[in-house]
C-alpha cells in the first residue's frame, strides 16, 4: 500500500536530514517506515522500537534481510527524529497529506465533503501549549481533524492548543486547504460540514465569498426558539395523537446580530417519549428540502465519529507526550500516515466485504498480528503461515487486489 500510494516517500521529501552521512546508520526513509508501520500494527510508543527493531517482518518491510540484515533503529534514534522536525517541515508535511488525498482519485470528483471536527487529547505533563479545558475538565490538546465525508479519506490533521478554535482560526486553515485543492480541481464543488461550534460568522462569510457550500449545526437561542415554536407545537399535538415519536421539518430566514446577512436555518421539530428535542442547522444550500438537508446531509457527519475513533483509539494518536509542541504535531502526522495506509488497505484491498467497515483495531488483531515462520535462504525468503489460519482467504484476496 505504501509503494502504491507513495505516501512515506512524499513525507520524507518534506523533511531535511542534516545528519552527517558518515554517522548515519538508519536512513530517514527507514526511520519513517519503521515508525509508521509499527503504529499501523498497534505499537504506538517509540519505546516499542527497542523490542521490534529485530523483528523479521518489520525488517523485511524496510527492505532488510529478516535474519541476517541489520536491526532497525532504537527508541533514542526515533525520539531524536521526532524532536528535530521544525515548523516549515510540518507545514510541508500537512500539504503532502492533501496531495496524497488528491492523488487517490483517478479523476476529479464532482463533489467532496470536508468534514471538520476536533477531539480532546488529554496530556499528562507540561507539554507546550496544552491548556485546561473546562468542558472536558482536564489539561489537553484539541487536534483538528478533516476528512472527506463520503469516503472517510483523511485530508489532514492539525494539532491545536486545548481550546475550541475561533472562526478566524478555522478560516486560516480552510482557506489554505480550499486553495490547494482547487489548484488541482478548479471545478470541484465543496461542502464544509461541522458541528455548531464551527458555525461562526467568519466561516459563513468565507464560504459564501469563495463558492463553498456549508452545513453547520446551530446552537439555539430565544429568537430561534420563537421562530420554531409553531412547528414544535404542531409536533407535540401530533405526538399526543399518535402516542409516539414525531418529527417535522421546516426552514426559515434568520440573522444573528453578528451576521452580515440573513441565512437559511433548517429546523427539526422532534418530540419523543422523553419530550421535545428541537435542532437547528444553518446552511447556504437553497434548493434542497429541509428534511434532506438534516437527515441526509447534516446527520451523515456522524460517520466522522468513526473516522476519529479509528485515528484516536485504533491507532492511539493521543500519545502526544513530547514536551515540544512541534514534536507532538509530528507524532500526530505519523499516526495520520498510519491511518491513510490502513484505510487504503481495507478500501482498496478488501472492497465489498465486511472488513471495509470494521474498526482498525480489529484489522490489527485479525489480519496484521499473525504468527508465521520466516526462513531466509540464499536466493529467496520463505514466509510460512499456519495452515489452519481461518482468514487465509483474505490474504489471497489482498495479494490479488493490491498486487
Amino acid at each position: 500500500v505504501d509503494k502504491a500510494t507513495g505516501l512515506i516517500d512524499r513525507l520524507c521529501d518534506c523533511i531535511s536530514d542534516h545528519r552527517h552521512p558518515s554517522y548515519v546508520a538508519h536512513s530517514l526513509s527507514d526511520l519513517m517506515r519503521q515508525r509508521i508501520f509499527q503504529i499501523g500494527c498497534g505499537y504506538e510508543d517509540a519505546n516499542d522500537c527497542n523490542n521490534l527493531r529485530s523483528d523479521p517482518a518489520f525488517k523485511m518491510a524496510c527492505d532488510r534481510l529478516p535474519i541476517t540484515g541489520d536491526d532497525l533503529s532504537s527508541q533514542p534514534t526515533m525520539s531524536r527524529l521526532e524532536n528535530r522536525v521544525r515548523r516549515p517541515e510540518l507545514y510541508r508535511l500537512a500539504r503532502a497529506f492533501v496531495d496524497v488525498f488528491i492523488s487517490s482519485y483517478e479523476t476529479a470528483p464532482e463533489v467532496i465533503i470536508l468534514d471538520i471536527d476536533d477531539t480532546n487529547d488529554e496530556v499528562h505533563g507540561s507539554q507546550q501549549l496544552s491548556l485546561f479545558n473546562g468542558h472536558y475538565d482536564e489539561h489537553c490538546y484539541m487536534p483538528l481533524h478533516i476528512y472527506e465525508g463520503q469516503s472517510g479519506k483523511l485530508i489532514t490533521t492539525i494539532l491545536r492548543p486545548g481550546c475550541r478554535p475561533t472562526g478566524a482560526q478555522v478560516v486560516m486553515i480552510i482557506k489554505r486547504l480550499v486553495a490547494h485543492i482547487r489548484a488541482t480541481w478548479p471545478d470541484v464543488k465543496m461542502i464544509l460540514r461541522g458541528d455548531s461550534h464551527f458555525s461562526n460568522p467568519e466561516v459563513h462569510d468565507y464560504c459564501e465569498d469563495h463558492e463553498v457550500f456549508y452545513v453547520f449545526g446551530q446552537a439555539g437561542n430565544a429568537r430561534l426558539n420563537a421562530l420554531g415554536a409553531p412547528f414544535l407545537a404542531q409536533a407535540k399535538i401530533l405526538a399526543e395523537a399518535k402516542d409516539g415519536k414525531v418529527r417535522l421539518f421546516s426552514s426559515f430566514s434568520y440573522q444573528a446580530g453578528s451576521w452580515r446577512t440573513p441565512r437559511r436555518v433548517v429546523f427539526k421539530a422532534e418530540v419523543t417519549e422523553s419530550g421535545p428535542n428541537p435542532r437547528f442547522v444553518v446552511t447556504n444550500l437553497t434548493s434542497s428540502q429541509p428534511s434532506f438537508i438534516y437527515d441526509r446531509v447534516y446527520c451523515a457527519r456522524g460517520r466522522m465519529e468513526g473516522f476519529i475513533k479509528n485515528h484516536k483509539n485504533g491507532l492511539q494518536s493521543d500519545r502526544t507526550s513530547c514536551h515540544r509542541f512541534e514534536a507532538n504535531q509530528f507524532r500526530l502526522l505519523l499516526h495520520s500516515a498510519a491511518y491513510v495506509l490502513l484505510h487504503t488497505l481495507v478500501t482498496k484491498g478488501l472492497p465489498d466485504t465486511k472488513w471495509v467497515s470494521v474498526q482498525f483495531d480489529t484489522i490489527q488483531k485479525r489480519l496484521l498480528k499473525v504468527g508465521a515462520r520466516i526462513i531466509e535462504l540464499a536466493t529467496k525468503i520463505k514466509i510460512q503461515f499456519p495452515g489452519a489460519f481461518p482468514l487465509k482467504h483474505l490474504y489471497h484476496r489482498l495479494d490479488a487486489t493490491l498486487g
